[in-house]
């Protein structure tokens, strides 16, 4: 009985499949850590960490973590050279997603201890957590 049913309905299984295999494909393969604002907050205070920024300029200048480095997401393969490897990384963007594609652009560059801000800025804000303009 079950066989036939899924013989009957492939396209539906084949569907479901699919869309499950895309729900699960960023949790498999994303790049670094996922950090709440606590956990970011202790990592900045321990002081070797360098926080960089992927928003746009504009958006940087609205608000930032404290000693952040903006460099927007574009730019980031061409100056991931001023960076070392060897040091800690904290990504920050607005929500979150941009800075899960810098992780894995600074992961391709030999980065190992990199840290996305889950949830952003937004987050950051919604804990109640300071901003420097």
């Amino acid at each position: 009985m079950p066989v036939k049913f899924l013989i009957d309905n492939i396209f539906l299984v084949g569907l479901a499949l699919v869309s499950g295999g895309m729900l699960v494909w960023p949790v498999l393969f994303r790049a670094g850590k996922q950090g709440s604002p606590t956990e970011v907050t202790l990592l900045i205070n321990r002081g070797k960490t360098t926080v960089i920024d992927v928003r746009e300029p504009a958006e940087f200048a609205n608000g930032h973590l404290r000693d952040a480095k903006n460099v927007p997401l574009a730019e980031l393969a061409q100056r991931v050279g001023e960076f070392k490897t060897d040091k800690a990384v904290v990504l920050v963007c607005q929500s979150g997603a941009r800075s899960a594609r810098a992780a894995r652009i600074l992961a391709k560059a030999g980065f190992s201890d990199v840290t996305n801000l889950e949830g952003g800025i937004a987050a950051w804000q919604a804990a109640n957590l300071p901003l420097v303009k």
